[in-house]
Formats: C-alpha cells, sequence, structure tokens
C-alpha cells in the first residue's frame, strides 16, 4: 500500500511553492545544478526536484540539509520564534483569579 500523503490546505501550498522558488533561486545563486545539491545533501535528484517545486511530501530534514548546503539553515531558528499569538495566551491564563471553585 503506498504512503498516504495527508492534504494540504491551499494557502499553506502556495507556501511550500514559494519556499521551493526560493531554494531554487538561492542554489541558482550559488550556481550550482540540481545534481549537484542534491549530491551533498545526500538526496535523490527527484527528491530535490519536488523541494524545489514546493510538494509537501518532502520531510523536514529533507529540507535542512538541502539548507545546510545552501548556508540557510540559520533561517530555521526563525522559525516560530516570536510566537506572539502564544504568549498573549499564555499571559491571558496569568492575568486574575484563577477560574475554578476553591473548595474549602
Amino acid at each position: 500500500m503506498p504512503k498516504r500523503t495527508p492534504p494540504i490546505f491551499p494557502a499553506a501550498a502556495e507556501r511550500l511553492t514559494a519556499l521551493g522558488a526560493r531554494l531554487r533561486a538561492a542554489r541558482l545563486r550559488r550556481r550550482m545544478t540540481q545534481a549537484a545539491l542534491a549530491a551533498r545533501a545526500d538526496v535523490s535528484l527527484p527528491t530535490l526536484r519536488k523541494l524545489e517545486q514546493g510538494e509537501g511530501s518532502s520531510s523536514l530534514a529533507t529540507l535542512l540539509r538541502a539548507m545546510e548546503v545552501l548556508g540557510l539553515d540559520h533561517d530555521l531558528d526563525l522559525l516560530a520564534k516570536e510566537d506572539e499569538l502564544g504568549r498573549r495566551l499564555q499571559d491571558i491564563r496569568q492575568v486574575g483569579a484563577p477560574r475554578g471553585r476553591r473548595k474549602s
């Protein structure tokens, strides 16, 4: 039975496509072929092509290896760094009296 890939929402698919395009542009700026990047990242050429096309089937580890070869791995440190919504939700829960009833 083939591996089932969960569906991706359209907005997320657009982001993956844009990420793939940025990775391709970074590779081309470095005058690197797909074959060279695939070899240095230790992934197959079809896998790299899927990554650059924005397909969601590539693993995070594959993305990281490609970014390391391109010298962009520090960009991963910026993902979810500023969790503004999470911090606001955390602050809401900390402010004020407890919400449950106290037993005396």
